[in-house]
């Protein structure tokens, strides 16, 4: 995940064609539409499986785990196979919470929380943050959709293709895909609303 983090915020921080832009503004409607189903879950608890493509790998690197958003508060990443590891997103910090629920600074590349508000932004349907930094196009319906995020900087452009997501009520795949052939792909599965949250949860997001 932290690999994936860096690469994102790469991507984030390093214009597009007309016809990309037609049909930014083509899709806006139902962009909107599929972002705002997202934004009605306050929070969601969701399986996910991670598969990371390089072309000097033989085969994808798969990692496995859970995902919990809170709206307004933030995010934990657990990763469960092939190793263990829980990293926790809020109030702008990124930490790496232990096994006795204690949080330490997590020592990852600059950024991360940055990349963590630009998820969260997805996850709580604010179009108008993706945008910031994405042009966005759409296909498919309101109950199932499809966005294509292409930068908007040159610099990103040079490394990354784009970011697509799927999904209906909840979000259902992310694909990065890098301009050298390489990706990420994250399928997240039993997503479903999250329910009370133990008393561990709360304390990593900073909820009373």
């Amino acid at each position: 995940m932290r690999r994936l983090i860096a690469t994102l915020f790469l991507f984030l921080l390093l214009p597009c064609s007309a016809s990309i832009a037609r049909a930014d503004n083509h899709g806006t409607g139902l962009a909107a539409q599929a972002l705002a189903r997202l934004g009605r879950h306050a929070a969601v608890r969701a399986d996910f499986e991670q598969q990371r493509s390089n072309p000097a790998l033989d085969k994808p690197q798969t990692s496995r785990g859970q995902l919990l958003f809170v709206l307004g508060h933030g995010m934990l990443w657990q990763t469960r196979s092939p190793y263990r590891e829980t990293l926790a997103f809020a109030g702008g910090r990124v930490s790496r919470i232990d096994a006795q629920g204690a949080a330490h600074a997590a020592q990852g590349p600059g950024g991360m929380a940055q990349v963590s508000d630009m998820l969260q932004a997805l996850l709580a349907g604010r179009l108008d943050e993706v945008r910031r930094q994405f042009a966005v196009s759409a296909s498919g319906t309101p109950g199932q959709w499809t966005l294509q995020l292409v930068p908007k900087q040159a610099r990103v452009a040079r490394v990354l293709d784009g970011i697509t997501l799927d999904g209906g009520d909840f979000l259902q795949r992310l694909r990065i895909n890098m301009h050298d052939g390489g990706g990420t792909d994250i399928r997240f599965s039993r997503a479903r609303e999250a329910g009370p949250l133990d008393a561990q949860e709360k304390r990593a997001l900073g909820l009373p």
